[in-house]
């Protein structure tokens, strides 16, 4: 009979850990020592797990940073305390007023009643990423960006990677020097040389978009 391996626990962002990351992405790759050198040490985008953290990753979806903070802020203040019964409690008149468009409603709504009908998101917590990539964007309106950006906001996993991410694909087509904004999949297969520190990577190249200049990350032709 043969014992089934227990699987090793996940590398955590903290700031051990980023700096962990970073050294290793600074030996096995030149194009990430030089974003390093150029971006310094990234902070940890360090979101709270569960519904509140999850429900910010909703609100952001397509949006600005300074737009999804600004509706989120609103939302804050109409729902206190953020959890799920209170959102519910919330008619569609006071959600549109703190900005959010009808689809980001229903979906705020189906992830509140999957909650309180017995999803466990604090179990998650300790799931492995597939497990929790699963479980997530099989909830209405939760896709992959928004499953790989609670692995790596809310629960700090250091290899998660959202390769949906628009910003990404643009600081890694410049910071790579590639003809052309890379897919998903296609950053997907480029982010398999940076395991298991995908999400120190996806932090360096989110800072690298922020101080890069324009004429750099927007190609001639675009």
């Amino acid at each position: 009979m043969h014992m089934k391996r227990a699987s090793a626990a996940p590398i955590l962002l903290d700031d051990d850990g980023m700096r962990a990351g970073i050294r290793a992405l600074r030996r096995k790759s030149p194009h990430m020592r030089r974003i390093h050198d150029q971006t310094g040490d990234p902070p940890p985008r360090d979101y709270r797990p569960g519904f509140a953290g999850l429900a910010r990753i909703v609100v952001g979806q397509q949006l600005s940073l300074s737009s999804a903070q600004a509706i989120w802020g609103r939302l804050q203040t109409a729902a206190q305390p953020m959890t799920p019964q209170a959102f519910l409690a919330l008619d569609d008149d006071a959600l549109r007023k703190a900005g959010l468009s009808s689809g980001k409603v229903k979906t705020l709504r189906a992830l509140s009643a999957a909650i309180v009908g017995g999803l466990d998101l604090d179990a998650l917590s300790a799931a492995p990423e597939v497990d929790v990539h699963a479980a997530l964007t099989a909830l209405p309106g939760i896709g992959p960006w928004s499953a790989d950006i609670y692995l790596l906001f809310c629960l700090g996993r250091a290899d998660a990677f959202a390769a949906g991410d628009l910003a990404l694909q643009i600081a890694a087509r410049a910071a790579l020097g590639l003809g052309e904004r890379p897919s998903r999949d296609e950053l997907f297969d480029i982010a398999e040389a940076w395991r298991p520190w995908r999400g120190v990577a996806a932090h360096l190249l989110w800072a690298y978009y922020k101080i890069a200049d324009r004429s750099l990350l927007i190609p001639k032709n675009a």
